[in-house]
């Protein structure tokens, strides 16, 4: 752990991001062919800029559930013309009717197909095998008790202040805000713990209708109601729309490609990155599967008290079943043994592939809604989504280590 005193910047972007437009494609193509077969694979990338959406990738689905074209589309019920229309409804949602971006009047081109079967192979469980990983890889997990969510501050600030802007113009609040922001914070921090606000940045697209001063007006509001009880926001240092105007937004003014915002979806850069991002992906690929329940165990270590901050790292081989290594770090603030608690962890949960989807219920239509806002920091929900966000390993790990 750091001691003394330092300053930490994160940021996020929102669901209209054009990055965060082509996530939230993707994944409603993954959750389509998962409600149609649970054990689909998919790897779906979206591309979207000026009234203009593509969407390319690789499907494979179990010919006996879903007919013989199955490789390529589901006949009938997942084709070209579903996912054209699963891509308008997300652009809908989000809230873009505009000249440059319009959910009715973009161009949608679908470009999906069957599989690599060298890939399928390595995968595919045979045998005495058991299902390998859809990739070689490296991805962490991390949590720290600097938030009620177990997220760093500085990410989980920025996500709260897009989250509640989003809702009020969504609910008709704010009719002037348009669906494309980002936002950063910048923390003081004394002895690692976050103490006060000494920067904060909000770009969010607005109507011709309004000026710098009305936008600097309606953001404040929702900025003051995230930060603690207490804090104020530095006057001197708060950034609303610093270009001076942000008419044209959304992927009409920028390019968007699935993937992009891969330490907004994570940690805000206070922990390492793997090397894949997770929209678009189902949950054979390890990128994004074993990325959650990274979190899951690293979130359940400082629920249990057993240290303040936590990172965990795993390894994979592609057709590889179980991980390389589990690596955990405690950054010097549990007395833990931590070779200990990665054989604990280890002990706990399964942490192949098949082990991990089983465990985390990962083989469900859930990714839609993880694809603005952060994977992680969010509440568990019935249906499972979020389930990677559970504490319920909490207890076996006090109990293993002797913890009230």
């Amino acid at each position: 752990m750091r001691k003394g005193e330092y300053v930490f910047t994160s940021e996020s972007v929102s669901e209209g991001h054009p990055d965060k437009v082509s996530d939230r494609i993707s994944d409603a193509v993954v959750d389509a062919f998962l409600g149609l077969d649970p054990y689909a694979r998919v790897a779906c990338e979206t591309l979207v800029t000026t009234n203009r959406i593509v969407i390319a990738g690789e499907v494979r689905l179990d010919k006996r559930k879903c007919g013989a074209r199955a490789p390529m589309l589901a006949s009938g019920k997942v084709n070209a013309k579903v996912i054209e229309k699963l891509a308008r409804e997300a652009v809908r949602e989000i809230g873009y009717e505009q000249k440059g971006f319009h959910w009715k009047n973009a161009k949608v081109a679908v470009y999906l197909h069957g599989q690599s079967a060298d890939i399928a192979m390595g995968v595919d469980a045979k045998g005495n095998k058991d299902e390998g990983a859809g990739d070689q890889g490296i991805m962490f997990g991390y949590a720290t008790n600097e938030t009620p969510e177990l997220m760093p501050a500085p990410l989980q600030f920025s996500h709260n202040i897009l989250r509640l802007m989003a809702e009020a113009r969504h609910s008709g609040k704010e009719k002037y805000l348009e669906p494309d922001a980002k936002s950063q914070v910048t923390l003081r921090y004394v002895d690692g713990k976050p103490v006060e606000a000494t920067a904060i940045v909000v770009s969010t697209q607005h109507s011709a209708k309004v000026d710098q001063d009305d936008v600097r007006n309606i953001v404040r509001p929702y900025v003051q109601k995230v930060l603690p009880k207490g804090w104020r926001i530095p006057e001197t240092e708060f950034y609303v729309n610093p270009t001076g105007n942000f008419v044209i937004g959304g992927p009409d003014g920028d390019c968007g490609l699935t993937g992009r915002k891969i330490i907004v979806d994570t940690y805000g850069g206070a922990s390492p990155h793997g090397g894949g991002a997770f929209s678009g992906k189902d949950p054979t690929k390890v990128d994004r599967s074993a990325a959650y329940v990274a979190r899951y165990l690293a979130k359940n270590v400082v629920a249990a008290g057993l240290a303040d901050r936590c990172t965990i790292q795993l390894s994979y081989a592609i057709g590889v079943a179980k991980p390389l290594s589990v690596y955990v770090n405690t950054d010097n603030t549990s007395e833990v043994d931590e070779n200990k608690l990665s054989k604990v962890l280890q002990e706990l949960v399964n942490l192949t592939p098949r082990g991990i989807r089983e465990h985390l219920g990962l083989n469900k239509p859930i990714y839609r809604r993880t694809s603005s806002y952060g994977h992680f920091g969010r509440t568990p929900e019935k249906d499972g989504g979020f389930s990677w966000e559970r504490t319920d390993l909490v207890k076996d790990l006090r109990s293993a280590f002797g913890a009230r």
